[in-house]
């Protein structure tokens, strides 16, 4: 631990301030109010070790740290009022939560000797503290301006060990303005959860006399950084890899073993042994995984995601990527017969399957060829954002950026400013449909003061699409409330001083996402379309293949 100089005293912000940059914090994300102004104070006097993002809403400010969080694995730091500003917040807490990613935080409060007493203080809420403890693994509140700095060692140490999820810590205003002497904790780390030797032995088992096991993997495998050693079990089985969306990048989808998660349905008949890994291993609806009577294993950091609805005969709670390792030790010996044949007809049938979605499809080649191995999409609950759930090829870990189960509409363009931030250097491409768009589109002005050269897409139809399909398909055509009025897009993105380009079909949008990635400055990419097939049956499960549309039905051939 490093001590500060025993005969200067600094206030609460200096403090936080000083304790963050201990931790390895080098952006935080936020915008300043009365409540946090010492705070603010402090980045300022540390701007050349701490740059601070200023977002538009507070809603984007959670947003972008989860988007830094998720593409580069370190923590991603938000800053906001209390009250309306928290509350703002709360949608990209949720996110962050659902998706398993390790976000900070910091919430203004009201002064600590009025919280919980109804007084009507300024942003007062009731019980901000236990309305942030519900979205979080772990939430503090300083009470004194001495506690700061081991109270974000904690929230650290929270933040880096078992399960990444979001955490808060609450920093008053008289804490915050208050002066203290302190010790500053030196970079915590998190304990890893540990693999049981014997479990580990009785999976290994189990997979060592498996004649066609599968793995399952889900976001925990990217959390723990278990690509190596999930390639490695997945080799010495002989084993197809099936990535949920959150695992996508998982496995390098150009790998000969990778499969989308639709590949079950074809691979369960015969399958002996499933091992799902750092995956919740449960449906959209919260259902069992049907796994046609193989054996499962279970390998999660979080113990609650080994039980109920789930079933399995071995439950192995601990890091994905330790627990890996032991089962590769568990299942050395000679190389097994290649499947080749198998795989082969697995990957004709998927074709066949996502034939249904061939526009969709196209629309992600052409952004596939636009981006390197190491470029980001960020996905939106858009059409092509869902297929892009189910069928997206991402080659390298946190290059697949998704909403999680929490289906967040209009998460995507914020979160992929935080995950440009993160790395300037790195093409990130956020595709966005013209109704999730109009949640954060005032953080163009964000784009364009801190420079971050983003390629934004917006396909737009006009409509809130999946829920007019809904009404068509389900109530006779009975359209309530899901026409919109946009802008001019090109117009928009030249109010916000930002360039702008078009394109009509998907041939089209690869070259100018290849011109606008190679700009390095931000680009609203403005794209028209028409009705796009249905993807849910390709997506859940039971859901009926629906009748096709006509071949040209996505392609906008006037403006509406």
């Amino acid at each position: 631990m490093n001590p500060l100089n025993p005969s200067n005293s600094l206030t609460g912000g200096d403090l936080l301030a000083e304790s963050l940059a201990a931790q390895g914090v080098s952006r935080v994300f936020g915008i300043p109010g009365v409540q946090l102004d010492p705070a603010a104070d402090a980045l300022y006097r540390r701007a050349d070790r701490i740059a601070f993002t200023c977002a538009r809403n507070e809603q984007a400010t959670t947003y972008m740290a989860d988007g830094y969080a998720r593409s580069t694995g370190e923590v991603g730091v938000a800053m906001v009022v209390p009250g309306p500003g928290v509350l703002n917040a709360l949608s990209g807490l949720a996110t962050a939560y659902s998706a398993n990613s390790p976000v900070l935080l910091l919430a203004g409060q009201i002064d600590s000797q009025a919280i919980g007493k109804g007084l009507g203080a300024l942003h007062e809420i009731p019980d901000q503290t236990g309305i942030l403890q519900r979205l979080t693994k772990w939430t503090g509140t300083a009470r004194s301006a001495e506690q700061i700095p081991a109270l974000v060692a904690e929230a650290f140490r929270q933040l880096r060990g078992g399960r990444p999820r979001p955490v808060a810590l609450e920093v008053p205003p008289d804490v915050l303005a208050a002066t203290a002497q302190a010790v500053i904790p030196q970079r915590v780390e998190g304990a890893l959860v540990q693999p049981d030797p014997q479990l580990v032995a009785k999976a290994g088992e189990l997979l060592r006399k498996a004649r066609r096991p599968l793995i399952y993997v889900g976001g925990g495998a990217i959390a723990a950084d278990a690509s190596e050693a999930l390639v490695a079990l997945a080799e010495a089985l002989e084993a197809p890899v099936l990535v949920s969306e959150n695992g996508r990048g998982a496995i390098d989808a150009r790998h000969r073993l990778a499969f989308d998660a639709l590949a079950l349905r074809a691979f369960r008949p015969d399958a002996d042994v499933v091992l799902a890994v750092g995956t919740r291993f449960v449906s959209t609806f919260g259902t069992r995984i049907d796994t046609a009577g193989a054996k499962v294993i279970l390998l999660n950091a979080e113990e609650a995601d080994l039980h109920g609805p789930r079933e399995a005969d071995v439950r192995l709670h601990a890091d994905a990527r330790l627990g890996l390792l032991g089962l590769a030790e568990e299942v050395e010996g000679p190389a097994r017969t290649r499947r080749d044949d198998e795989f082969t007809a697995v990957r004709q049938w998927l074709d066949g399957q996502f034939a249904d979605i061939a526009p969709q499809r196209e629309y992600l080649a052409a952004i596939r060829q636009a981006l390197p191995d190491d470029g980001v999409l960020v996905s939106e609950f858009t059409q092509v954002g869902y297929a892009a759930s189910a069928c997206y090829p991402a080659y390298r870990p946190r290059t697949y950026i998704g909403p999680g189960y929490q289906g967040t509409l209009g998460y995507g363009f914020a979160t992929a400013l935080g995950v440009k931030s993160a790395d300037p250097d790195r093409p990130v491409v956020s595709i966005n449909g013209d109704g999730g768009f109009s949640w954060t589109l005032q953080e163009l002005s964000t784009a364009r003061k801190y420079g971050i050269g983003l390629v934004t897409v917006v396909f737009h139809d006009g409509f809130y699409g999946n829920v007019r399909r809904i009404q068509k398909n389900r109530y006779d055509a009975r359209y309530f409330a899901t026409d919109l009025a946009n802008p001019d897009y090109p117009v928009l993105a030249e109010a916000f001083g930002i360039a702008s380009a078009h394109a009509r079909t998907p041939k089209e949008l690869e070259g100018v996402l290849g011109d606008a990635v190679s700009a390095g400055e931000p680009v609203l990419i403005d794209v028209p379309v028409g009705e796009f097939p249905s993807p849910w049956h390709l997506i859940h499960e039971g859901i009926p293949r629906p009748a096709p549309l006509a071949p040209d039905a996505h392609l906008r051939t006037e403006e509406s």
